[in-house]
């Protein structure tokens, strides 16, 4: 069973939006989908890309980069489907977002 780790505030992290957090030492991409918390892999697996300051438009990210787009909800790849970046389960606690770590 894995642990949760508290990695941000829900305040930090408006509608629409997402943000990259580091824990133990990888960096997380966070989103906020309507309320609606995510985490996955911060790296694009095209290039490398940082997912957390690509744009969101509903559940679909993309990349910074070369515009590679993945649905935060499962980390598939809409442009390359054989491509998924992993995904964390997410758990707010009053103010606190955690992850499973």
């Amino acid at each position: 069973m894995s642990d949760f780790v508290s990695v941000a505030r829900v305040n930090d992290i408006p509608p629409g939006e997402g943000r990259t957090v580091q824990v133990g030492g990888k960096n997380i991409a966070l989103f906020n989908v309507e309320g609606t918390f995510y985490a996955v892999d911060d790296t694009c697996l095209h290039r490398g890309g940082p997912l957390g300051e690509g744009e969101l438009t509903g559940h679909l990210v993309t990349c910074p980069w070369h515009g590679w787009k993945y649905d935060v909800r499962t980390g598939i790849s809409i442009t390359n489907p054989a491509a998924k970046v992993n995904c964390y389960e997410t758990k707010v606690e009053g103010e606190d977002l955690s992850i499973s770590w």
